[in-house]
């Protein structure tokens, strides 16, 4: 009888929906101050807070445990000039833009400023981006003004600890079980970030999936030898696409 290669399986890019409740939220020193402002009694100061961090370190998490609490509605940066009116005519009085950043062009920050003042002293919003107000590219003076008077929190880089925690969770997301070697090698061997952190877990899924084998640490091995010719000294220059 001849030998036959086993085929690969056929894998497909089914949607991950990771767990966004408070009680998925992992606490550590590098968050507690955003969970504090997030969760604070008062509400968010004045009204408006600016909640920026790297990709994949707990904005849009946050920003769900905060829109849970406070039933508040999602807005879409990209279209925000096209929904104002509606926004404005709906009885809604906390709002959320996810990656903020994006907001863009004239009609964009114009639409976002009125949405400010429509909410001064009477609603609630809370904004996430990756970079600080000042590296926005925006150019219009009264929003600049209106933001930069918004209260701001940053969330530091996470400690071993969270990310072993963070590990462990987005791989539980998957409906995946693993190996507490598994997690000591790979952050013996990745960059300090939840966003790699996020990839990496992405990439040892679609491998596992696609020979049929269960994440292991023999697993990640031989993918990191394979995209780094190595036993995955270089993790730190995983390729992270754009947020």
């Amino acid at each position: 009888m001849s030998d036959r290669i086993k085929p690969e399986q056929i894998t497909f890019d089914l949607p991950n929906r990771p767990a966004m409740g408070r009680e998925d939220f992992l606490e550590a020193p590098s968050n507690a101050l955003a969970l504090a402002a997030i969760e604070s009694p008062a509400g968010l100061p004045a009204g408006i807070m600016v909640l920026t961090g790297p990709r994949g370190s707990g904005k849009t998490h946050l920003a769900h445990v905060w829109a849970q609490q406070s039933d508040a509605q999602w807005l879409d940066a990209a279209t925000l000039p096209e929904d104002l009116p509606y926004i404005l005519a709906s009885d809604a009085r906390a709002f959320v833009i996810d990656d903020a950043h994006l907001v863009s062009g004239a009609q964009g920050q114009e639409a976002l400023f009125h949405l400010i003042n429509h909410l001064r002293n009477k609603g609630s919003l809370l904004l996430t981006a990756r970079q600080p107000v000042r590296d926005w590219g925006l150019t219009l003076p009264d929003l600049i003004s209106r933001l930069s008077a918004a209260a701001h929190v940053a969330l530091a880089e996470p400690d071993e600890t969270l990310l072993a925690a963070v590990l462990v969770k987005l791989f539980n997301d998957r409906q995946l079980r693993v190996q507490p070697a598994l997690i000591t090698y790979l952050l013996g061997r990745m960059e300090r970030s939840l966003a790699v952190a996020g990839d990496l877990v992405a990439r040892l899924d679609a491998q596992a999936l696609k020979l049929g084998r269960p994440v292991t640490r023999a697993l990640a091995q031989e993918l990191l030898a394979k995209e780094f010719g190595s036993d995955g000294d270089d993790l730190q220059d995983l390729d992270i696409p754009p947020e």
